[in-house]
């Protein structure tokens, strides 16, 4: 450009092509600039087909006219709204501040577009073909939105400061040297970020970052599969929501919207594990029909995350590792089939205080979910599990989990242990069923009673006894704290004296599986 050729005169420089004579007047004017040629396919911007001279502009024209552009033409608004245009060399506002309004639709970019530590009001790319995005430590007052645009290398967004809502819907982001997809560490936006059927081959890193209102990545497809995470998001806030959901397609959808009826849907898929541990979210985690391919070293995992309502409700996923240790939720919705199978499942000191099962969640089902939470015993599980259940009024079925756990815990005990667990268990069921209890002592009863009529047993002084009574002397035998005056005053020889031997041990084992059943009962009351 020539030297001394300035734009407050609002004069095009001299050695300004014919296209950017075009811009020039029509940046002073807020007009869109349109260069297409109304042909889809050479319109097409991320298609082979060439743009010449006529369709060029010079990424310096773009950054002086953004930067220390001409004065607006009497009683318009200058503006930068480009469409179906070719920026040639790299577009670098590194550190400088752009006031007028950015709107490119359908433009081509031949080399990156460099916004580090810039400062826009709003800024609108649309189906624009970017080679990368090098905006680290941005800064909009309003929106940035980067719908429908192809990024070949990448997006880096790490500390940037988004106004009001970040728009990636149906972007299409490739992984840059690092493996990343999307670098947004740190980043903090005032409203939504919608990433809706966002394409993203790489990890999509959001560590640290900030969301003011929702999360949105419906109908995404996240696919980094060879390393371990293709969602790396530990410590994100998001004040409302973290949606990974199906998104609706076709004219009929609505973007943040769930599909209507009839509406033909794209799931979130995700080819990679998911971290997005220590998160804090207002409303809820939401899964519902999401899809995951994981490796057997790759993990969905939830550690340490806060938030009322946990919807797990995607598909089940084959192989790889669900984690929700020490997570707090206080609804938690799921369904039978999405849980993954034993040794898969990780559930050390999650919590959560309602269950809200969709679909048929029977008790065994049920069960067979806390046995998979860990490969060792572990209490925690089942007694989170049977706290809810009582809460919820279902006495019968907590019981039947803090029975479950007790047979769990005697798999891993030594074998005198072992075998007193299941003499309490077939007894009384550890407490847990003390109409056992009864039924055992009846029999027994009824069982002496009949075997000590059979026979005529000595006293053992002669006028100091009572008159023999068997069915006394059968309760006496199984009642140990009980005296019913007829034990002890009768001689027993030979198999008799097993039998009485028998007896009273039976009664003492009754007795001390009652006293520990109503031990359990009395601490969980």
């Amino acid at each position: 450009m020539a030297e001394g050729a300035g734009p407050r005169d609002g004069e095009p420089p001299e050695d300004l092509t014919a296209a950017e004579a075009g811009m020039w007047q029509a940046f002073r004017n807020g007009s869109v600039y349109d260069l297409s040629c109304g042909d889809a396919l050479v319109d097409d911007p991320h298609g082979g087909h060439p743009w010449g001279p006529e369709r060029t502009v010079r990424a310096r024209v773009v950054c002086w006219l953004l930067l220390d552009g001409p004065p607006a033409l009497a009683g318009r608004v200058s503006s930068l709204k480009l469409v179906g245009v070719r920026i040639s060399g790299p577009l670098d506002l590194a550190g400088g501040t752009v006031v007028p309004y950015v709107e490119m639709r359908g433009c081509r970019f031949e080399r990156d577009v460099l916004l580090p530590e810039a400062r826009f009001t709003t800024m609108r790319l649309v189906d624009c073909s970017i080679p990368r995005l090098e905006a680290a430590r941005l800064h909009t007052e309003g929106d940035l939105h980067l719908p429908r645009c192809r990024f070949l290398g990448g997006i880096r967004l790490t500390d940037a400061r988004i106004g009001t809502d970040l728009l990636l819907n149906q972007a299409v982001v490739h992984r840059d040297r690092s493996g990343r997809s999307i670098a947004g560490d740190g980043m903090s936006v005032g409203q939504d970020l919608q990433a809706e059927m966002l394409e993203s081959y790489g990890e999509l890193s959001l560590r640290g970052a900030t969301i003011g209102v929702s999360l949105s990545l419906r109908g995404a497809r996240l696919v980094n599969p060879r390393a371990r995470l293709a969602l790396n998001a530990p410590q994100l806030t998001v004040e409302r929501s973290l949606y990974l959901t199906p998104a609706g397609v076709g004219s009929q959808a609505r973007s943040g919207m769930t599909p209507a009826r009839g509406t033909r849907i794209q799931r979130f898929e995700c080819e990679g594990g998911i971290r997005l541990d220590d998160g804090r979210f207002g409303d809820a985690v939401d899964f519902e029909g999401a899809e995951f391919t994981l490796t057997d070293e790759q993990e969905l995992t939830l550690r340490r995350v806060q938030t009322p309502e946990l919807r797990f409700l995607g598909q089940r996923p084959a192989r790889g590792r669900v984690v929700l240790s020490g997570a707090r939720v206080v609804n938690l919705m799921d369904r039978a089939d999405s849980w993954p199978g034993p040794g898969r499942l990780h559930m050390g000191g999650f919590t959560y205080e309602n269950l809200v099962p969709r679909g048929p969640f029977p008790l065994a089902l049920r069960l067979r979910w806390v046995d998979a939470a860990s490969a060792e015993y572990t209490p925690e599980p089942y007694e989170r599990l049977a706290a809810v259940l009582r809460e919820s009024g279902a006495d019968e079925d907590a019981r039947e989990v803090l029975l479950a756990k007790q047979r769990r815990r005697r798999e891993s005990l030594p074998l005198a242990a072992k075998l007193w667990g299941y003499a309490q268990d077939w007894t009384v069921a550890y407490g847990y069923r003390p109409g056992r209890a009864a039924v055992w002592m009846a029999v027994l009863w009824a069982a002496g009673s009949l075997a000590f009529a059979r026979a005529d047993h000595p006293p053992l002084k002669a006028g100091e006894h009572p008159d023999w009574n068997p069915a006394l002397f059968a309760l006496d035998l199984l009642l140990p704290v009980i005296d019913l005056g007829q034990a002890g005053f009768w001689q027993m020889r030979g198999g008799w004296q097993w039998l009485s031997a028998a007896f009273i041990l039976l009664g003492w084992i009754l007795a001390t599986t009652v006293a520990a059943g109503a031990t359990r009962t009395l601490r969980r009351t």
